[in-house]
C-alpha cells in the first residue's frame, strides 16, 4: 500500500504537532547572519528538520480548526504552493539581493485566491517578531474599490465587525492608508478613516515562547475565531463565499 501524503518523506503524521522548536529561531538567526546560498545548502538539513517539518505538522494539525472557522480557507501541506510560504526571496525587482527570507510565513488563504494578496489568515515566525494577521493585504484596485464600497454602503456592519469586544481584545487594525479621502467618498463619511486604508489587515502580537507549546494550535484557532467577523465582511465585499 502506498504511504499517505502525511507520512511520506519522513514527515510527521497528521496531528503530531508538538510545538515549534527553539532550533527554528536559532536557524533563522544564523541565516540572517549568513544569507548566502553556500551556507544555506550546507545547513539545508537543519531547515528541513527544524523549520519545514514542524511548519507542515502545524498546518496539518490546524486544518480541522480552520474548517470550523470557515470551510472555504485552505490548510495545505503541499511542499510547493501550499500554506507554507517559500523560504526563497523574489529578488527580481529588489535592490536587496539576499536570497532567503529570515522568517517563516504560513498563510491559510481563500480557496479562490491566487496569491498572498487574497483574503487569508497568516502566521509569522521570526526572531524578535512573531505575530498573527488576517484580512486582505495590498488588494488590487478592483478589490480595494469593492471593500471601500462595502464599508461606505454598510458602515454599521463594518463597525460591528471591527469594534466588537472579542475582536478588539485580540486584534489591531494596521496597514497603510491614504492621507486624503479616496476619490468618490465624502470626507465626512462616518468611516472615512477606514475608507482611506489601502490594507485591510488586523494583527495580533505573539511571544516567541507561545510557539513552543503544543497548545499553540488552539491559541491560534481562538485568535482567528475572534477575527471571523472581519473576514466574513471582507469576503462578502469581494463576493467570496465564507
Amino acid at each position: 500500500m502506498a504511504a499517505s501524503p502525511t507520512t511520506q518523506a519522513g514527515l510527521p503524521p497528521e496531528g503530531s504537532f508538538t510545538g515549534f522548536p527553539p532550533a527554528l529561531f536559532e536557524f533563522l538567526e544564523e541565516l540572517a547572519d549568513h544569507n548566502q546560498r553556500p551556507w544555506f545548502l550546507q545547513n539545508k538539513h537543519r531547515y528541513e528538520q527544524d523549520v519545514r517539518q514542524p511548519a507542515l505538522a502545524f498546518i496539518r494539525a490546524f486544518r480541522p480548526h480552520l474548517a470550523k472557522i470557515s470551510k472555504f480557507f485552505l490548510a495545505s501541506d503541499r511542499p510547493v504552493g501550499g500554506s507554507l510560504l517559500r523560504i526563497y526571496r523574489d529578488i527580481r525587482f529588489s535592490k536587496d539581493k539576499t536570497p532567503y527570507k529570515t522568517n517563516v510565513g504560513i498563510q491559510f488563504r481563500h480557496e479562490l485566491g491566487q496569491d498572498i494578496h487574497a483574503p487569508g489568515f497568516y502566521v509569522h515566525l521570526e526572531p524578535g517578531e512573531c505575530f498573527l494577521a488576517l484580512g486582505v493585504w495590498r488588494p488590487d484596485r478592483a478589490a480595494l474599490a469593492a471593500i471601500r464600497q462595502a464599508i461606505a454602503d454598510n458602515p454599521a456592519g463594518w463597525k460591528r465587525a471591527v469594534s466588537n469586544r472579542r475582536f478588539q481584545a485580540v486584534w489591531t487594525l494596521e496597514g497603510d492608508s491614504l492621507q486624503r479621502p479616496p476619490k468618490g467618498f465624502p470626507p465626512d463619511h462616518p468611516c472615512i478613516e477606514d475608507l482611506k486604508r489601502t490594507d485591510y489587515v488586523a494583527v495580533a502580537d505573539l511571544e516567541e515562547s507561545d510557539t513552543y507549546r503544543p497548545e499553540f494550535v488552539e491559541q491560534v484557532a481562538e485568535a482567528f475565531a475572534a477575527g471571523r467577523p472581519l473576514m466574513h465582511f471582507l469576503c462578502n465585499a469581494l463576493q467570496l463565499p465564507f
